[in-house]
């Protein structure tokens, strides 16, 4: 059996990881677990020198409470798969 050599371009990974495609599949993603999560979430994200990234975090004390003792937005965490 024979074995395929994959060499990965650093340049072209970060090119990809940086493309509007993954940045638009993270804010899908992460929106969905703020939705689940509850109200008082929201959602930022943005390119950075290597990668697009999005965050959920609290914007209310109630929502901060939430997950605190609940744990609503780490349990809302499957939302985004």
């Amino acid at each position: 059996m024979a074995f395929a050599t994959v060499t990965l371009h650093g340049s072209g990974v970060r090119d990809l990881l940086r493309s509007p495609g993954v940045l638009g599949d993270l804010e899908r993603r992460a929106r969905a677990i703020a939705d689940r999560a509850g109200p008082g979430h929201d959602v930022e994200s943005e390119v950075g020198a290597n990668r697009a990234r999005a965050v959920v975090y609290t914007v209310t004390f109630d929502a901060m409470l939430a997950e605190a003792h609940q744990r609503t937005l780490t349990r809302a965490i499957d939302a985004g798969r």
